[in-house]
């Protein structure tokens, strides 16, 4: 069962930071799941959201701002635990990081990153970064925009994706009309809620029939322990979550039954 962070662990430290990253790793997670976009000068940076005023001390978006702009900003800023009554990680120097700084601090940590923007131009950077650094395995890529997953396919034929938002689709239809043996993609992974607005797309028997094909399934963005333990229970193949400590301490607790 593989145990990733997402976005580095968001409910215990600042989302998609290097800070997030190296203390997921170091309570003994398995891999770390990160988002990517592109500055205005053309870097891709560690963040989800498009905008920066949700988790920093600025505003904008960022492929408005330069590289120097986004890193002088606080990436802890916002966050908090209680409400925000206390706000622990300000001024902590904690900042937006680079891919490449996240390439070269953890060059053999597994990585699961999203393409966010839908500029062709980002996939052309990225996949020359994932060549340059040699990080054409241990790496899953995804995208929830079809045409840029197909770019990034053409561009890096060898590296590990996720299903697509179209093929997730279509292996559900099939799968619920006991199909799925006819699904062919060239993804590796379901890397997938277990809903989908009220529809349930992670099931024991979806699970199974992805395995059938050769496919793993992971799951996000589970929190809660009771679901953890459930989705264990059917076989899921990895759970993603923002509460690492959680996760690990569950799986410690079913290896040692």
């Amino acid at each position: 069962m593989f145990a990733t962070a997402h976005r580095g662990g968001e409910g215990q430290w600042p989302s998609n930071t290097l800070y997030a990253f190296e203390h997921a790793l170091r309570l003994g997670i398995d891999a770390l799941e990160l988002d990517i976009h592109a500055s205005r000068d053309g870097v891709l940076v560690v963040r989800h959201d498009p905008v920066i005023d949700t988790t920093t001390d600025g505003a904008g978006r960022i492929r408005d701002l330069t590289l120097e702009q986004i890193k002088a900003l606080d990436a802890g800023y916002t966050w908090t635990a209680d409400e925000g009554r206390t706000f622990p990680f300000r001024g902590l120097g904690i900042t937006i990081p680079t891919l490449e700084e996240v390439f070269q601090a953890f060059p053999r940590t597994p990585l699961s990153i999203d393409i966010k923007p839908v500029d062709p131009v980002v996939v052309r950077v990225f996949s020359q970064m994932l060549r340059e650094y040699n990080r054409l395995e241990q790496v899953v890529v995804g995208s929830f925009h079809d045409p840029q997953l197909c770019r990034f396919r053409l561009l890096c034929p060898g590296v590990d994706t996720a299903a697509g938002v179209s093929e997730t689709r279509r292996f559900y239809l099939l799968n619920l009309f006991r199909l799925s043996r006819f699904y062919r993609s060239p993804a590796k992974a379901f890397m997938i809620p277990e809903y989908s607005g009220r529809l349930r797309l992670v099931t024991p028997r979806f699970i199974r029939s992805a395995h059938a094909q050769g496919l793993r399934v992971d799951v996000w963005t589970v929190n809660e322990v009771k679901d953890m333990r459930r989705l264990i229970d059917w076989g899921v193949d990895g759970i993603i979550t923002d509460y690492p400590r959680r996760l690990l301490v569950l799986l410690n607790r079913i290896r040692g039954d």
